[in-house]
């Protein structure tokens, strides 16, 4: 597949042909949702779990009469109506950590590549910047007519000065190649790729 290479100003600079074995096979609905609800049960903390009635540690003796006290005949301190005592139907412990077969999860990785290839993909020549300030960098991506949610993919690392552009920007965000991953390309409607992207992206798949 000859994508055109444009430089940051939309001006085309080139073509690049990319891996049909990651850039062009046809998107599964299924695999990404299975994908992207792993990534997302990752991200979740394990959840604290409150103690029940037989685990807080408060007496067990009776601590009042049977009868005439006036009162109900309690017989633990335990119990969830008391100050210090369990918590009734408390929550309790669970880790979210699901596995995906490593198989699946590349699929799925090629799969929202492929997707934006189709529609949403940019090939930059690099992300070096000769004036990196934000108001500019505005400007150019306004120029270049990307729209909507931008994610920006650098190679072995992102140009500092481009990151350093780009953080006051809301609706770009931007990551080296080694963290691609199927949410964050999905959620975004362009996505950029710079050639050594592009590289870095293929060589993982190769390899």
């Amino acid at each position: 597949m000859k994508v055109q290479v444009q430089n940051l100003d939309g001006q085309a600079s080139g073509d690049i042909e990319l891996s049909d074995a990651v850039f062009g096979i046809e998107p599964r609905a299924d695999i990404l949702h299975r994908v992207v609800t792993w990534q997302l049960e990752k991200r979740r903390g394990t959840a604290r779990p409150t103690r029940e009635r037989s685990e807080v540690a408060r007496t067990g003796k009776k601590f009042g009469r049977q009868k005439g006290g006036g009162t109900a005949r309690h017989g633990d301190r335990a119990a969830p109506i008391f100050i210090g005592g369990g918590k009734a139907h408390g929550a309790r412990a669970r880790d979210f950590n699901p596995s995906l077969n490593k198989k699946i999860r590349a699929l799925g990785l090629r799969m929202a590549l492929s997707s934006k290839a189709k529609d949403g993909l940019v090939v930059l020549d690099s992300l070096t910047l000769t004036d990196a300030r934000t108001k500019a960098l505005s400007g150019q991506l306004t120029k270049a007519g990307w729209n909507g949610k931008v994610l920006v993919i650098g190679g072995e690392s992102v140009d500092e000065g481009f990151a350093r552009a780009a953080r006051n920007l809301p609706h770009v965000n931007v990551l080296p190649a080694v963290g691609a991953n199927v949410y964050d390309i999905l959620k975004h409607d362009t996505l950029v790729l710079t050639k050594d992207a592009v590289e870095k992206l293929e060589a993982r798949f190769n390899g």
